[in-house]
């Protein structure tokens, strides 16, 4: 049985790819709620129309021997419906208009939220599959009392970088940098104190607690958030102004709304 602690197990590295063509790398973890198993991370990872970032499909390496973490399988997750009959050598991007995307995104009163799930097939992974989740219980709720400074933990692959050998992230340490459970600035996020890169949005953000929920207690981290990005002001003197060192991390809570069950049907 491998000695590695659990929660590392419960996060994937992302490559985003466009048919066959590598596009970026970037963090997500495994949410399992009742018998729905999710990969979660950020909206921007699988679409970014600003940056003009359309990638159709999401590969993480899985996984597959206890015993020897060196052991993966690549597994590739669609972003999106089949698509109609293209040309041959069609290099263009996925068409939302016809191909519904196979994420589920929430909005708030401040916009749209940077955190998606995307639901996996258990059935299309490897029999042998080895990873942990997150599950509601290990969701730490915005009226928690969490003080400002809190030592906390932001893993992932920043740049792509983690233990190639074995597949596993690297963990950076954070504080939590504003009022926790307050909207900052009226947006559905708090902030941290990390050194962070590209690469690791989509990352979970989480404190150590002595022991998990009743169902899996060796898991004892909570999840506050999920990492999406850099906060940086647009009027720093970059020649003589360091950048700030904030992050912004979307409450976790919304996974509860992303993986709610559909309603029942004559119910709203």
């Amino acid at each position: 049985m491998s000695a590695v602690e659990p929660i590392l197990l419960s996060i994937a590295q992302i490559t985003t790819r466009l048919r066959n063509q590598s596009l970026s790398n970037a963090t997500g973890f495994f949410f399992r709620r009742d018998q729905r198993l999710y990969l979660i991370t950020s909206r921007h990872v699988v679409i970014d129309e600003a940056a003009g970032h359309f990638p159709d499909n999401l590969q993480i390496d899985l996984f597959t021997d206890n015993n020897n973490l060196a052991e993966t399988v690549a597994f590739s997750i669609p972003l999106y419906a089949p698509a109609p009959a293209t040309a041959p050598g069609s290099t263009s991007g996925p068409d939302p208009a016809t191909q519904p995307a196979l994420w589920t995104q929430a909005e708030d009163s401040s916009g749209t939220i940077d955190v998606v799930a995307i639901e996996l097939q258990p059935q299309a992974m490897p029999e042998s599959v080895v990873y942990e989740a997150f599950i509601p219980d290990t969701i730490c709720q915005p009226d928690t009392p969490v003080e400002v400074g809190s030592p906390l933990m932001v893993l992932g692959f920043p740049l792509g970088f983690a233990d190639t050998l074995h597949n596993l992230p690297v963990a950076r340490q954070a504080i939590v940098a504003s009022s926790f459970g307050l909207r900052f600035q009226g947006m559905g996020y708090f902030l941290t104190d990390a050194r962070t890169h590209r690469g690791i949005s989509g990352g979970p953000v989480v404190m150590r607690v002595a022991t998990g929920p009743a169902s899996n207690p060796g898991f004892h981290w909570q999840l506050l958030g999920v990492h999406s990005s850099r906060l940086d002001m647009g009027n720093r003197d970059r020649q003589v102004d360091e950048a700030l060192g904030l992050n912004c991390a979307w409450y976790a809570d919304i996974l509860l709304t992303l993986t709610a069950p559909p309603a029942a049907d004559g119910q709203s």
